[in-house]
């Protein structure tokens, strides 16, 4: 089954800002890696530069591109190997997501936990653009409320309280 033959709303975002921060970020932990390496050796400040590598690598690969669908029963939010499904019938409310602190917001690019005002969170975020969060009836797992990132935020909202 096609996800473009059966959405109702589908939108692919990218951050070129976001790639290139974490692309930079790899490179400079792999270079530290590979002098360190050459430097000392096997030692642990040498294994948790290869780490760090590893983890900006994965970076690189698996938020490269946010894909937010609707479907005639569900929103469905994927980042690389990670998804994250909210039936229609969980879903309270939803809106622009503004009034979020500073540090939160632009706190990191990818999918991250957060408490914002006393509800747990995921957010599946790009730093530039607007996001919409959408609250749940019943938790998932512990998560209360789900916010992405958007270009197209009045027509995401538009289509899903049409639902």
């Amino acid at each position: 089954m096609s996800i473009q033959k059966t959405a109702i709303y589908k939108e692919k975002l990218s951050s070129k800002k976001t790639e290139n921060l974490f692309i930079t970020l790899m490179l400079i932990f792999l270079v530290f890696t590979l002098w360190r390496a050459s430097s000392y050796g096997l030692d642990g400040t040498t294994i948790t530069c290869a780490i760090f590598f590893l983890f900006f690598l994965f970076y690189v690969v698996n938020y490269k591109v946010l894909i937010i669908c609707i479907f005639p029963e569900k929103l469905k939010l994927q980042f690389g190997i990670f998804s994250w499904v909210v039936p229609f019938e969980n879903i309270v409310s939803c809106g622009l997501d503004n009034n979020i602190p500073t540090l939160k917001k632009y706190g990191g690019a990818g999918i991250h936990f957060m408490m914002v005002r006393g509800r747990y969170r995921v957010s599946f975020n790009f730093l530039e653009y607007k996001r919409v969060v959408v609250k749940l009836k019943k938790k998932q797992g512990w998560v209360q409320d789900v916010s992405f990132s958007t270009q197209q935020p009045s027509k995401f909202l538009k289509v899903l309280q049409e639902k």
